[in-house]
């Protein structure tokens, strides 16, 4: 069957930054799905995405919808013959048309019919209308007298199969072939030659990149050669590097400078005003440090740019003052002095004030050092103060900076380095992939901080539900879970969760401490499984219920191992056979005697538990424990081949059934491996 190429484009007032690539998608992927629903094959489907601009390419697009066969059960043929009548009508037949086939031993009314294809060019203006009312919009624009609606208001729209218009008028605006270029060029209307064309005509004919990742790279590359041209390196963040690229389609990176006594105050809250404000990139030599100077990308090829260069270094000038007066403000007043004035800030209603919070983190953070052998002094100290920058004005204006102006301020006021770096660092990790805190005391804080909340919030009824965690819960435990895994704590988190939830008000419910532990095994699961743990794995351990996510962690690796090695198929049978066993076992707590075994096959099995049994006594080496527990599979098999277990004689079953109780504690000293096998 004969096939075209398809373009879209939606020609707009400027989009959201923030939602630039969210938009695109969801268009291609309605155009997809209409087109799915239709029965239309399409080849390669490509989606563009400008700060003015949605579009779609679509290859090797159906020319014909396929026919298709209409076939409607309608009612019994015993029916009211009005019932009857209804039903042609709403096929608009009549009853004669109808045919009757058996169904189920009964009689009913069928209609089909055959559907002849409609032409492509016939269906895509629907398609589009549905494509381009299904995108998600939270905030919904209308304009003008119309009672049209999208993320903003829409000037022009292309719909070109290969090179031919396709008649639409969709939310006001008749369909054509020309586009336009820059925004300082809007006079120019330009006309697509063709739907296969588009992105190489906008590049060559409008100097535009309607490729949202191809356009990331040319600034990244832009940018990359300005600073080296200054004898610099740039620090690219990926988020600002997208940022800048949903709004601009024509980038053009220059570089600017600034006053160097600015670089007296933290490079935090220079990089905070030149990133957040201005969308700059900031510079640094090659030790590392800030340099005096930005890298801008503008959206306009300009025949004067040092016009442009002046523009920008007198815009980031009072934006960097006001970071200077904000620091040297703050730096009046002590941390530990605006401890009372977190106590009127409001961290969240029954759980009490920033004050009252940054009090249990102090107690939590002493009590979480006493367990771990760490600073308890310098803890408490750090936890007390970690929440006063909140209220200083450079948080006030830069809220990312919370804890690492806590850092500073607290350097400034003669607090020790290891207070300052655990204040600056406790809010880590901030979102997945983010390092640790790099100091013990600021792993510590960072423990307290995060489980006095999570166990605040979920103690007054404020858990996620579904796809909802207005709170973050679920970050903020994951972030914890890391922080015990990767550093290693052996920590009793359920023992850790009840200390916790003590030291919030009675508002706060303490029967939430299972529930809180089981949410947070649950993010132990959602971290395994980003790092490829077979779900087995985690479900065996967590059958055991270790108490510390680090003891967890070590029983998950050394699972992991197990189930590598050739052996452990032939084992983890034979435990899965070995619970099904015992499932009605009772022990009556007499010791197991070894002389009630009469097979040579079942003492060389107690023997050999008997031996990993007094190795194993005074170690938690999983992995150790593992190898020995492999070696186990010959005299587990042959015990299996020679004795039956569930013999008639009442004393040789129990010993027998002892002694695979036995066999089994062995296994459950590292896990429930009889769950590896489903």
């Amino acid at each position: 069957m004969k096939t075209h190429d398809f373009l879209l484009e939606l020609g707009t007032e400027e989009l959201p930054t923030k939602l630039l690539i969210k938009l695109s998608n969801a268009l291609k992927d309605n155009l997809v799905e209409e087109l799915k629903q239709l029965g239309i094959a399409i080849g390669k489907v490509s989606a563009f995405v400008t700060p003015r601009r949605l579009a779609v390419s679509i290859f090797e697009i159906q020319s014909y919808q396929e026919d298709q066969l209409i076939e409607k059960k309608g009612p019994i043929v015993d029916s009211p013959e009005k019932a009857i009548e209804g039903f042609a009508k709403s096929c608009g037949v009549d009853i004669n048309s109808l045919e009757k086939r058996s169904l189920g031993g009964k009689k009913y009314y069928f209609f089909h019919a055959k559907e002849v294809g409609q032409p492509i060019k016939d269906l895509l203006p629907s398609v589009v209308e549905k494509a381009i009312k299904n995108v998600p919009i939270t905030r919904a624009m209308k304009w003008g007298e119309f009672n049209y609606s999208f993320a903003r208001p829409v000037h022009w729209l292309v719909m070109l199969l290969d090179d031919e218009v396709v008649p639409a008028n969709i939310m006001g605006l008749v369909s054509g072939n020309t586009t336009k270029g820059l925004r300082s060029s809007d006079s120019s209307f330009l006309e697509i030659p063709h739907a296969s064309e588009y992105q190489s005509f906008m590049r060559d004919k409008a100097q535009i990149e309607v490729d949202f990742n191809k356009r990331k790279e040319i600034i990244r590359e832009q940018v990359t050669s300005v600073a080296k041209s200054s004898n610099a390196q740039v620090v690219i963040d990926e988020s600002l590097l997208d940022e800048v690229c949903a709004l601009v389609e024509y980038p053009r990176a220059f570089s600017g400078k600034f006053d160097e006594k600015y670089l007296n105050v933290p490079e935090e809250a220079l990089i905070s005003a030149m990133k957040l404000h201005q969308k700059y990139f900031h510079m640094v030599d090659s030790n590392g440090s800030l340099l005096p100077s930005f890298i801008s990308v503008a959206n306009i090829e300009s025949t004067n740019l040092n016009l442009i260069i002046q523009g920008n270094e007198r815009v980031i000038r009072p934006r960097l003052a006001d970071s200077e007066f904000f620091w040297n403000q703050d730096k009046a007043i002590r941390l530990d002095q605006r401890i009372e004035g977190l106590d009127s800030v409001l961290f969240m209603k029954s759980l009490g004030s920033m004050g009252d919070k940054a009090k249990r983190i102090e107690k939590l953070s002493k009590h979480i050092a006493g367990l771990v052998s760490i600073d308890a002094q310098a803890c408490a100290r750090a936890g007390f103060l970690s929440k006063s920058d909140l209220i200083s004005e450079m948080v006030g204006e830069f809220a990312d900076l919370q804890g690492i102006m806590g850092g500073y301020y607290a350097i400034n006021d003669g607090e020790s380095n290891i207070v300052a770096q655990a204040i600056k660092e406790h809010y880590k990790p901030r979102f997945a992939g983010d390092e640790l805190p790099s100091t013990n005391e600021g792993l510590v804080v960072a423990i307290a901080d995060k489980l006095d909340t999570i166990t605040g919030v979920y103690g007054i009824g404020e858990a996620p539900t579904g796809s909802k965690d207005p709170y973050a819960l679920r970050r903020l435990a994951l972030g914890l879970l890391r922080v015990l895994l990767e550093a290693k704590l052996d920590i009793n988190l359920k023992t850790l969760i009840d200390v916790s939830l003590n030291l919030h008000s009675k508002e706060v419910d303490r029967e939430t401490s299972s529930s809180i532990y089981q949410f947070m095994m649950e993010r132990l699961k959602a971290y395994y499984k980003d790092v490829h743990v077979d779900g087995n794995v985690f479900e065996a351990v967590l059958a055991v219920s270790p108490d510390s996510p680090f003891d967890f962690h070590q029983r998950v690796e050394a699972l992991n191992d197990f189930i590598q090695k050739i052996e452990s198929k032939s084992l983890i049978e034979a435990n899965k056979r070995i619970a099904n066993i015992l499932k009605d076992f009772v022990s009556n707590d007499v010791e197991l005697d070894s002389k009630l075994l009469i097979e040579d096959s079942e003492q060389k099995l107690f023997q050999a538990t008997e031996s990993i049994a007094k190795q194993l006594s005074e170690q938690k080496d999983y992995k150790a424990i593992v190898r020995s527990l492999l070696e186990l599979k010959e005299v587990i098999d042959t015990f299996f081949d020679k004795v039956m277990v569930n013999v008639d004689d009442i004393e040789l079953r129990q010993a027998r059934l002892k002694l695979l109780n036995r066999v089994r504690s062995l296994f459950l000293s590292v896990a429930d491996v009889s769950y590896l096998s489903s």
